[in-house]
């Protein structure tokens, strides 16, 4: 992990209120924001319920809450979208199999080991209903469906505590050993996993597979592979076809920053996949994300860069903020990195603040089990967008901006994707920029803390299995 130099402590001073400026969520407290936040049923609000508690003004947040990839699709991909919005939203989509097909012809997978879903969550909920009877176990903290889905339907959920002195590694030996110990019959590691971006290497994966492979199913989420330094190469896709109880989870909206169409897939044997396939409803796959597939081919090679530049921007953003005084930045290989913050600061009244007085969305990770509000999920995004974040935290932390230091050095470049194995295109990628916005210093976090109560602590506690059924 990354961390700031022990010896520099911040001074928590009050330096007066900021003004509103032209975020027109803000409010005297921010408690028009914190409401927005109790009253959503996710983690935090969709950007449409933001835009109309802002009179429309949701354009001007930036968004390092959904992990998105925000170069791709590139512009032109945008307009031609535009340009036949009226075909996508009158007309019924092709049936599955065929945007399936024309996917896996991209992928040189076969469409009898594939199964497409409107989004990864939906086939994350049938690979509950179908293929989980009885427990699960998994490390935490992880992405919330993978507890929160068998939760629902009456399933014993294991979880592993991923040791924070470890910096959230997993120990694979560990987990099975913690598998065998609760009888599991279900295992699911997400690599690269959410929220830290931790990555097991490839054979480590195979050599896990190995050891569970009489459990009922393992499942290996590689939604955020894509966005990996060894990309394809740390895949174990080619490999579940193979086995007789694997399943590799895929993210298309993510990898193609369209998370608004829902699409996602999942790699494994004929027999475990048509089950899944079989009882996925009728055009599942909406008229957008058939349009999506079908034109993807003619662009690999701006996929390709996009994937290329996320890596590089992960870099730089992960050494402007491990210079913050007190925050741990951990190492990531997805598209997201995951931070602790100084001690004192609470993660609810940094993300309130962020988004009333600097129109900064983050994802504070209290609800996930296994972290706490002193937690927060950082996309990666261009560098004008991390100047503006880090220059918004600066000023919630410390009430006063650090002094800069030198640049790091540039990034190597990561393999190409599963979708593009081209050279990278000599211009450059049209950028999300968005110029940081100037402001005054207002209370540091910590001295709001003493009028709001002590940061929020979690701790996980193995609940027997009888309270969880």
């Amino acid at each position: 992990m990354t961390s700031a130099r022990t010896f520099w402590r911040p001074v928590w001073i009050r330096t007066g209120r900021q003004k509103a400026g032209r975020h027109v969520l803000a409010g005297s407290n921010g408690s028009n924001v914190t409401a927005l936040f109790r009253a959503s049923t996710a983690h935090s609000p969709s950007y449409f319920t933001l835009n109309r508690a802002g009179g429309g003004a949701a354009g001007e947040i930036v968004d390092f809450c959904i992990p998105c990839n925000p170069y791709f699709p590139t512009p032109a991909m945008f307009d031609e979208l535009g340009s036949r919005l009226r075909e996508i939203l009158t007309y019924y989509p092709s049936g599955t199999e065929t945007i399936t097909a024309e996917l896996c012809r991209l992928l040189g997978l076969n469409p009898q080991t594939v199964a497409m879903g409107n989004g990864s969550t939906e086939l994350i909920t049938w690979i509950d209903h179908l293929l989980v009877r009885e427990s699960l176990a998994v490390p935490v903290p992880t992405f919330g469906r993978w507890t929160d889905q068998p939760m629902e339907t009456g399933k014993r959920v294991d979880m592993l505590l991923l040791p924070e002195a470890r910096g959230f590694a997993l120990d694979p030996a560990s987990f099975v050993q913690f598998v065998r110990s609760r009888g599991s019959r279900v295992a699911v590691i997400c690599n690269p996993n959410n929220p830290d971006g931790g990555l097991l290497p490839k054979p480590q994966v195979l050599s896990l597979l190995d050891q569970l492979q009489d459990l009922d199913l393992v499942v290996v989420d590689e939604s955020f592979l894509e966005f990996a330094d060894a990309g394809q190469e740390t895949s174990v896709a080619a490999e579940a076809v193979l086995r007789t109880n694997v399943i590799v989870l895929r993210s298309l909206g993510k990898n193609f920053g369209l998370h608004g169409v829902r699409f996602g897939y999942l790699v494994a044997n004929p027999g475990l996949a048509g089950k899944v396939r079989a009882a996925l409803p009728k055009w599942n796959i909406n008229s957008f994300a058939e349009t999506v597939v079908f034109m993807l081919g003619q662009h690999r090679q701006e996929y390709a860069e996009s994937l290329a530049q996320v890596g590089r921007d992960r870099q730089d953003m992960v050494w402007r903020l491990s210079r913050l005084p007190g925050l741990t930045v951990y190492p990531s290989q997805g598209n997201f990195v995951y931070v602790r913050l100084p001690e004192g600061a609470d993660g609810v009244i940094l993300r309130d603040r962020l988004l009333a007085e600097h129109g900064v969305l983050v994802r504070e990770c209290s609800n996930k089990i296994g972290s706490s509000s002193r937690f927060v999920r950082l996309v990666v995004r261009p560098e004008p967008d991390v100047a503006r974040l880090v220059s918004a935290m600066e000023l919630v932390l410390y009430g006063e901006h650090i002094r800069a230091a030198p640049a790091p050095p540039p990034a190597p470049e990561p393999p190409q994707p599963m979708l593009a194995r081209i050279p990278a295109r000599s211009e450059p990628l049209p950028r999300a920029d968005a110029p940081a916005q100037p402001a005054q210093a207002q209370q540091p976090l910590a001295a709001h803390l003493l009028t709001h109560g002590q940061a929020q602590q979690s701790a996980l506690v193995p609940m027997p299995a009888e309270e969880r059924a």
